[in-house]
């Protein structure tokens, strides 16, 4: 009988077929190989300049990304490689969701758009306005993201 083999095949890059899948929704219109970097205007809040760019490894919270987003552009999620260090997103996670179960992360250093997800649902609208009014209430509120202390 033939031994199995558990050792992992690499690809040049060093990633494997397990390599995590990293999502960014936006209504940017991006190309593969762009880099989406921090130091414009935020898509959210009060829209300055941010200091951070965000990455999913979920699917639905990139798809809340690119609902929220601000503009008319299209919707979109870009599957993404981040090109630096990435710690949690802590609006997303710590004390208000223990364990980070949207797997949101944040960044300064770029992320490379490696592929688009053009198939995927989006969240019904009634449940989209409902988030963008909540939003919308914190910010009048004067209630600010931990991403622009």
């Amino acid at each position: 009988m033939e031994e199995q083999r558990t050792e992992l095949q690499q690809t040049e890059k060093g990633a494997t077929a397990f390599a995590q899948t990293y999502f960014h929704g936006t209504k940017a219109d991006l190309r593969i190989g762009d880099l989406i970097e921090a130091g414009f205007h935020s898509n959210y809040g009060r829209r300055k300049q941010a200091k951070y760019i965000f990455l999913s490894a979920t699917l639905d919270a990139a798809i809340w990304g690119a609902e929220l987003a601000f503009g008319d552009g299209r919707e979109r999620i870009y599957l993404v490689e981040p090109l630096g260090n990435i710690e949690d997103d802590p609006d997303l996670t710590d004390k208000k969701f223990p364990g980070n179960p949207t797997k949101s992360c944040r960044s300064t250093a770029p992320f490379c758009v490696v592929g688009e997800v053009t198939i995927w649902k989006g969240h019904p609208p009634d449940q989209v306005m409902a988030m963008k009014a909540a939003l919308e209430k914190l910010k009048d509120q004067g209630i600010d993201s931990l991403n622009d202390v």
